[in-house]
């Protein structure tokens, strides 16, 4: 039996035992979203859950170190088959679709119903755009950089007149993206974004024009270093099985253009891919009855502080973590590599561990309102009274868990498999995931521990 072989039996077992014990387990609760639809508690002990998920990241750890050659590993990573350039009229429909949408979200927030759920732009956003195609973009492929509606408004802008792109400081780098993506899913938290369409419409509108005076100031240089949601779509679309570049369009093992990126991250983008990490967790947090008992219990600071210190304070601590994390990885693996390098070339390793999350975090919300987004869109300017919305049944907690240990465990074999591009020999870069395995365990179980909560009254936001 050849190594590649016995990785594909390997990766069996370990995804089957996965599967097997997170659906064995009764489903447990998850965020669902602002507009409505609930998961179910159940009665089984989420510690047992838990304590599974990360013994499970523990033994894939254990069984892929029998994979100790590059060329095995090449074979998943690098192994991919390519297609041409699809056509262009390809592109222009969906870049009339994006100017399309983003119109339709504007004009049905700023004078449709104002019932969200009746309103088919708040549907759009929540439903359509930030779970449906962000899944999309992890599962299938990333089509952002051409549905982009503030792309395309820049370019159209740009094309009036010769311009001169700005230079954006070096020194800035890309933590406005860090601060920007903190910032929105801050503002989801605390503000009614999701229940109020004016208040959406205004926030759209003001994003819409500081995005566009931005790219048309900066140029491709405001979306690949400030514009927080450009950002995260591209970190997302490298787990993507099919993957468009200048010479055309590949497909490959899922996460392998995660294993083949070639440079190390940046401090600044290391800090937003971790940023990326904690702000999915925090958003199924602050549905937690947990979270609203510690916002009980200190009544007297408003809800906004206590959301703004959280949701910093756990990026800073997640980030720490991380980094403390790659220092112990240089003396683990007995390297002259810097940590910072070390965490740099590391950092794709965790898009995995926030797309699987996502999934857990969004994959009932898009099923149980996709008949509301469906109806509402057939009649936008007068929905029914009545606005179907799917049940839930009881056993898809198990899948939510389920995506959680997926993603980690993807994780684990990027990060493997990155190992082997910077240590020599075979022990050098199993000892390099020492530390990183020990995080990603615990990051696993605090995952669960958060899918597991009861929300409050089964409904997010």
């Amino acid at each position: 039996m050849t190594r590649s072989s016995r990785l594909w039996r390997l990766s069996a077992w370990t995804v089957s035992l996965a599967v097997c014990i997170v659906v064995g387990t009764r489903p447990a609760i998850a965020h669902a979203g602002s507009l409505g639809g609930s998961l179910r508690s159940v009665p089984a002990p989420f510690w047992l859950v838990v304590a599974s998920g990360g013994g499970i990241v523990g033994a894939s750890f254990l069984l892929s170190a029998f994979v100790t050659d590059d060329e095995t590993l090449g074979a998943f990573a690098r192994r991919r088959a390519a297609f041409g350039q699809p056509a262009e009229l390809v592109g222009k429909v969906l870049r009339v679709v994006g100017v399309a949408g983003l119109v339709a979200v504007v004009g049905s927030t700023l004078f449709g119903p104002s019932v969200a759920i009746a309103n088919v732009g708040v549907l759009l956003v929540w439903v359509g755009w930030w779970a449906g195609f962000t899944m999309l973009t992890y599962l299938v492929v990333d089509l952002w950089p051409v549905v982009n509606p503030w792309r395309t408004l820049a370019s159209l802008a740009r094309s009036v007149g010769t311009r001169t792109d700005r230079q954006l400081p070096e020194r800035v780098g890309s933590w406005p993206s860090v601060v920007g993506l903190l910032g929105l899913v801050w503002l989801e938290v605390v503000s009614p974004l999701a229940a109020n369409p004016r208040t959406l419409a205004v926030v759209v509108l003001a994003y819409s024009a500081v995005t566009v005076a931005g790219a048309v100031a900066y140029g491709e240089a405001w979306f690949e270093h400030v514009d927080p949601v450009s950002r995260v779509f591209r970190l997302y679309g490298l787990l993507a099985p099919i993957q468009r570049s200048d010479g055309g369009v590949s497909i490959s093992f899922p996460g392998a253009a995660l294993a083949r990126v070639d440079t190390a991250f940046d401090t600044d983008d290391v800090a937003f891919v971790v940023a990326l990490l904690w702000v999915t967790t925090f958003d199924g947090l602050v549905a937690t009855v947990a979270w609203n008992s510690l916002l009980d219990a200190v009544a007297p600071v408003p809800a906004w502080g206590v959301n703004l210190v959280g949701i910093v304070g756990g990026f800073l601590a997640f980030f720490v973590v991380y980094r403390r994390a790659a220092n112990v990885a240089r003396r683990t693996a007995d390297t002259y590599v810097t940590g910072v390098f070390i965490a740099g070339w590391f950092a794709p390793a965790l898009v995995p561990i926030a797309a699987g999350y996502h999934l857990a975090h969004f994959a009932g919300y898009v099923v149980g309102l996709a008949p509301a987004l469906l109806t509402v869109a057939l009649d936008p300017l007068s929905p029914p009274a009545n606005i179907p919305v799917l049940a839930i049944p009881d056993w898809f907690g198990g899948l939510q868990l389920a995506f959680v240990v997926l993603g980690h465990l993807l994780s684990v074999w990027v990060a493997h498999t990155r190992s082997f591009d910077v240590f020599p020999g075979r022990l050098q870069p199993l000892r390099s995931q020492y530390p990183f395995v020990v995080v990603t365990i615990c990051y696993t179980a605090s995952s669960l521990w958060v899918v597991a909560q009861p929300t409050v009254g089964g409904v997010a936001g």
